[in-house]
């Protein structure tokens, strides 16, 4: 046990130094195509509003970006953060002993590849790798971005995703027009908000007349590690034609957020006391993605939509068989919860520079990440408003933030208001400060509408090298 519990506590760090000395191998392995190393120094600072003004955001991350032509015909890239994340969750003296739960902390290797130019014929780049397989030309909100899994550890950090274990390529047919290809074998799902976001992806039960939820869990069913079941793969024709970028894209894969579909129900006391074990899945899906973007005189504009179709409808079982010992047979109800029926996710968007310095953005969104079924698809409204003074080193955005309506109907009980504030400063050529304020209000059924008590003042540093 010992043993083991020395491994674990010193993995991280065997990690890092392995990382460093592969990244000073490369870097001396060549001296005319030195190794190019930059990246950012971020702090990540937010409190409540709401007293007692409870910290609720603490996080710390060095991010490093190695770059490397090691030929004419070939490149290395990572990217590591290490971070410094969360706040101490002590509960016991035990706890005092461990040095990962008093200064939580972790190394991420968000991407790591080898880019080989002019593969088997000139036309042909090939990257293989853990990388990030951007797709979508909307602002941070893209229904066709879905080969690598939603990274939603920070829900207000829209459109993050993680690195996947890949092999890519991009065929050039001329100087306009392009086939990319991405094939990925291992199934990797969203990982959820932390914090006190933990919930804001959890639907909210509703339990049938007498009875009363006292516990609950679940079992994850992972697709199994082969050809079939694990992987994802996805085709992509670019294009630019009449000033305009487009693209036709299709993915084979599997939705990142999990969907219950069977139910065990056990009576725990004769008051209508239950608990509930539930077994997730990932479902099969073909998204069919198509985008474009382009400038009208002097305006950004930008469309994007995807077409979700699930491979069978999906179907929930509740097992009541324990709460009905004495049955003949076991007693089970089915419901389709999605059916296998196409439905669309898509945004608009556009953007205009004035002459005096402002910046104002506007998008529309139909469908959030975590929205299935084209009856539960939400509608929001996005706009930022921004303007630089001082030769661009102040930056005041008074209005930013979003409106969301979930039911058209009864907008009034039925909404969602975020209103995000900031104001950010140039301290140097590299180092910005921004203060910013995240201010929610809502009611129904829509994940802003569940962060009313969560005001607050956010302070981030960032800083380039």
């Amino acid at each position: 046990m010992l043993r083991k519990d020395i491994v674990s506590k010193t993995k991280p760090i065997i990690t890092m130094v392995i990382v460093l000395l592969f990244c000073t191998n490369i870097a001396m392995s060549q001296d005319n195509n030195k190794l190019v190393l930059s990246g950012e120094l971020i702090t990540d600072q937010r409190f409540l509003l709401e007293k007692p003004n409870d910290w609720a955001w603490n996080e710390n991350r060095l991010i490093l970006k190695l770059n490397k032509k090691v030929t004419d015909y070939s490149k290395f890239y990572g990217e590591v953060w290490l971070r410094n994340i969360g706040l101490p969750n002590i509960s016991s003296s035990e706890d005092l002993y461990n040095k990962n739960i008093i200064d939580p902390y972790n190394l991420e290797v968000r991407e790591a590849y080898v880019q080989l130019y002019g593969f088997l014929t000139k036309d042909i780049d090939v990257k293989i790798g853990r990388q990030r397989i951007t797709w979508g030309t909307a602002d941070k909100l893209n229904p066709t971005d879905n080969l690598n899994p939603y990274d939603l550890e920070d829900v207000l950090d829209f459109g993050r995703h993680r690195g996947s274990d890949a092999v890519s390529f991009d065929y050039y047919f001329n100087s306009e027009f392009s086939l990319q290809g991405a094939y990925i074998p291992f199934f990797q799902p969203a990982n959820m908000p932390i914090g006190i976001f933990a919930n804001a992806l959890t639907p909210s039960m509703e339990m049938p007349q007498g009875m009363t939820l006292m516990g609950f869990t679940d079992q994850i069913e992972m697709p199994r590690y082969n050809l079939a079941e694990s992987s994802t793969a996805g085709l992509k024709f670019k294009g630019f034609a009449q000033g305009l970028d487009f693209s036709l894209s299709y993915v084979w894969g599997r939705d990142g957020m999990p969907i219950a579909t069977y139910n065990t129900f056990t009576p725990v006391d004769m008051t209508g006391g239950i608990t509930i074990n539930s077994q997730i899945t990932f479902e099969r899906t073909h998204i069919f993605g198509v985008d474009f973007a382009g400038n009208i005189k002097g305006i950004g504009v930008w469309a994007e939509s995807a077409v979700f179709l699930l491979e069978n409808d999906v179907i929930m079982t509740n097992d009541l068989s324990a709460m009905y010992p004495m049955s003949p047979v076991p007693v089970t109800q089915d419901s389709i919860i999605l059916e296998k029926e196409a439905y669309v996710k898509f945004v608009l968007g556009a953007d205009y520079n004035f002459a005096n310095g402002a910046y104002l953005n506007f998008q529309y969104l139909h469908g959030f990440i975590n929205e299935r079924g084209k009856d539960a698809l939400n509608d929001y409204f996005f706009v930022r408003l921004e303007k630089k003074f001082f030769e661009d080193k102040l930056k005041i955005a008074p209005i930013g933030g979003g409106f969301i309506v979930s039911d058209w109907d009864d907008i009034e009980n039925n909404y969602a208001l975020v209103y995000i504030p900031e104001i950010s400063y140039m301290a140097t050529d590299n180092a910005e400060i921004t203060l910013a304020a995240a201010l929610f209000e809502g009611k129904g059924n829509n994940i802003f509408a569940n962060f009313n008590d969560y005001n607050m003042i956010m302070f981030k540093l960032k800083y380039n090298f």
